[in-house]
């Protein structure tokens, strides 16, 4: 953990899954994480569109990896 304090934006993958697991207590199921990345990649959705025009299309493709990374702990 790179902060004892996860006030601010995460910048790598362990900081974003413990804001995700830990934080909000969502656990990162197969199911959620497929939904997220739905989500994410529907350049449509208005959610979409506003995370990006809050984060930018630089830090969502990030969101985008580390939900392809979670994704692949499950095919370990």
């Amino acid at each position: 953990m790179s902060d004892s304090n996860l006030d601010y934006i995460p910048r790598n993958y362990e900081d974003w899954k413990f804001c995700i697991t830990k934080k909000c207590g969502i656990p990162l199921t197969k199911d959620y994480i497929e939904k997220r990345l739905a989500a994410f990649r529907d350049l449509n959705s208005d959610h979409t569109k506003k995370f990006i025009e809050i984060y930018g299309e630089q830090y969502t493709n990030q969101i985008i990896s580390w939900f392809v990374l979670a994704q692949d702990e499950f095919k370990k």
